[in-house]
């Protein structure tokens, strides 16, 4: 077993120097300083304009910002309390997954039909109602194969998606009073006249 070559020259805040951390060598060899740019990860320093109910509004907010020329660049809309929802759509059988995988198989087969019908000299439409069938068998085996390697596990289908809490709007701090601005006038145009 080797063991990582230690270097004669020290860095600041070299593990073990005057002014350095107490970290051991891992094994990859001694740890690097980070370089005080920030790296990919370190983003500009934002600031928080609004939290929506639902995505329709905070999308509403940024459109109106970008309706009044605000740079949009510049601003996210983050989903916060994230839940990820799996909606069942019904009971799975052998012929109702079969017929999902002849679909699936016929979509396929049409593609292949279409690339070989380019090149077919005599009856191409021919050419692809054969490989149109071809999938859909192969898609219909195959569908069924999958759901009874299940074991009966998994009988039903489903949908999932993820859903958040909220919604918040950011801007980044230097557009911040601007963005502040349009969205005050936004809430003013949509607040009804009391008379």
């Amino acid at each position: 077993m080797t063991t990582p070559s230690t270097s004669s020259t020290a860095w600041p805040g070299m593990p073990g120097m005057p002014g350095g951390t107490n970290l051991p060598p891992g094994p990859g060899g001694q740890p690097s300083m980070p370089s005080g740019d920030g790296g990919l990860h370190m983003g500009r320093p934002t600031v928080t304009m609004a939290s929506y109910p639902d995505y329709p509004s905070a999308q509403r907010a940024v459109d109106f910002l970008a309706d009044n020329r605000f740079p949009v660049e510049h601003t996210a809309i983050i989903g916060t309390n994230l839940t990820l929802v799996e909606t069942v759509l019904g009971r799975m059988t052998t012929v109702k997954a079969a017929l999902a995988g002849a679909a699936t198989g016929a979509w396929f087969g049409l593609f292949i039909g279409l690339l070989f019908g380019i090149f077919a000299t005599a009856n191409w439409f021919a050419v692809i109602i054969v490989a149109l069938l071809i999938g859909a068998v192969w898609g219909a085996v195959f569908g069924a194969i999958a759901h009874a390697m299940t074991g009966g596990q998994r009988d039903f289908s489903s949908t999932s998606s993820l859903r958040a809490g909220q919604y918040a709007v950011t801007v980044d701090t230097d557009f911040a009073d601007q963005a502040r601005q349009l969205l005050t006038r936004m809430n003013w145009q949509a607040a009804p006249t009391a008379h």
